[in-house]
């Protein structure tokens, strides 16, 4: 049986505008749902057009404090955050499960990896300055400022909060600038008490304020004339609305978008080593994941040893209660999610691919919870909506190819651009490979992760614009180019 969360674990108010919480807001309110059990935990009050411009406001005032605090009483800012998101990390994991009802097993790094991008980006902040350029003609001295936007109006998912907010805040706020978040009304747990630590890290009212809300809030947010810079992570279609919002004032847009992302297996591959992450495009956050191999691509010597491994492994996840450790596989986020999933699911099963498993939902226990079984198709035409289309659910796509060219072809064959994968033991290959797939993420024999060092993003329907490393920075700064005369 499943144990629904305890009241007493929540927030008591769910939006935090410069140093005062609120527990009613313009917005309405949401009822939020517990996916494991199906049952409501509270009603949500959401942000309206009211409290956006509060928290605009609250953002501006504080800029000018923030930016132009000493660059090492920012940097210990942060890191100060970093300390905190580690000491809760145990807190941040439990509302991260009640949020979204990921397993605990995947939430737990949550914290810890939010730390390490303050720490990374910490590091920045008094190292962010300028250059001196060479000019001419006459006698002069050129030289540029690297500056923060402003404010920054930050939008992140519900699939993974903590680790969104990590991403995008500290760069943003390394760089100077202030934020105003809107986290989905279906994930505001975890997002609320993340600002909450922020306050306890020294931080200047104002700098970081949370504000959950729909698309009343996020349209008010996107078009507001306060305003300097939109990060968005979603879907495609809710970006289009922003990029018409934004284009009014002409506010510049960082997207990070969805992805169907291929995992090309060569027959030369280690098998062994592979193995682990056969299933990695539903094993991670139950296949909500932008960056998930969610189409294995198997040269045709190996295909059947590949789609027995796929069949024996997916057969052995366990299903089950996101609070207890040893699950791998929770519910999917809400009641939508389950009849969009179980519509792919059965059109998949009529246009012709082989369903190898799953397929179902959850029965006993779990048949109150928006649980769906581990699904894994083969023989799945490159041309099919399984194969086109981000399913964001535990469903996993296979599909045969004969040549190296024919292969990068498939993983190429998509409108999305953010990640790709392959295995192989041919260095030249690895290489090729690596040039070959248009993506912004590319993974050789395996898959760590994405460090703070190293950029972030896609191209296309996978979005504009990279986090992480000086990307990251670069993405929140302006250069402003300085000429004095000397003669």
């Amino acid at each position: 049986m499943i144990v629904h969360p305890d009241a007493d674990l929540l927030p008591r108010k769910a939006l935090l505008i410069g140093d005062r919480r609120f527990d009613t807001a313009s917005g309405g309110t949401h009822r939020h749902i517990y996916a494991a059990t199906g049952r409501p935990t509270a009603d949500i009050p959401l942000a309206g057009a009211a409290e956006v411009d509060l928290a605009v406001e609250a953002a501006r005032n504080a800029s000018t404090i923030w930016s132009q605090m000493p660059r090492n009483e920012r940097r210990d800012c942060l890191i100060r955050m970093a300390h905190l998101l580690r000491e809760h990390a145990a807190e941040l994991t439990q509302l991260s499960v009640i949020d979204n009802s990921i397993a605990i097993a995947t939430q737990q790094y949550g914290g810890h990896v939010a730390a390490d991008l303050f720490l990374y980006n910490a590091g920045w902040t008094d190292k962010i300055g300028g250059d001196v350029i060479p000019t001419w003609p006459g006698n002069a001295l050129d030289y540029t400022l690297d500056e923060p936007f402003g404010v920054v109006a930050v939008i992140i998912p519900w699939n993974g909060p903590v680790y969104a907010l990590g991403m995008v805040l500290a760069p943003a706020l390394a760089a100077g600038n202030t934020v105003v978040v809107k986290p989905p009304e279906l994930a505001p747990y975890a997002a609320l008490r993340f600002a909450e630590l922020c306050l306890e890290a020294g931080m200047p009212p104002g700098t970081v304020n949370m504000i959950p809300g729909g698309p009343e809030a996020g349209a008010a947010l996107t078009s507001h004339p306060g305003v300097d810079k939109i990060s968005f992570t979603g879907s495609g279609n809710t970006a289009r609305h922003i990029l018409t919002s934004a284009q009014k004032r002409l506010t510049p847009v960082q997207l990070e978008l969805g992805g169907k992302s291929a995992s090309i297996v060569f027959d030369d591959a280690d098998l062994e080593a592979w193995s682990p992450y056969g299933l990695a495009g539903i094993v991670n956050n139950v296949g909500q994941g932008c960056i998930n191999p969610t189409r294995v691509v198997v040269q045709r010597g190996i295909y059947a040893e590949v789609l027995a491994r796929l069949e024996a492994a997916a057969v052995g996840l366990r299903i089950g209660d996101p609070t207890d450790p040893t699950t791998v596989i929770g519910p999917v986020v809400d009641d939508r999610a389950v009849t969009r999933i179980m519509g792919m699911i059965d059109r998949a099963n009529a246009s012709g691919a082989r369903l190898l498993t799953g397929g179902a939902r959850g029965k006993g226990d779990l048949a109150e919870g928006y649980f769906i079984e581990p699904t894994v198709f083969a023989d799945v035409a490159p041309d099919s909506e399984l194969a086109q289309h981000e399913v964001f659910g535990p469903v996993l796509a296979v599909t045969p190819f004969d040549t190296e060219d024919e292969a990068i072809k498939l993983a190429n064959g998509t409108e999305f651009s953010l990640a790709a994968y392959a295995w192989t033991r041919d260095l030249k290959r690895a290489h090729r490979c690596a040039r070959s797939l248009v993506a912004g993420n590319v993974w050789i024999n395996g898959f760590t992760g994405i460090p703070g060092s190293a950029p972030f993003g896609g191209m296309g329907e996978s979005g504009v614009g990279r986090l992480g490393g000086i990307y990251g920075i670069r993405e929140f700064t302006r250069p402003k180019n300085v000429w004095i005369g000397l003669d």
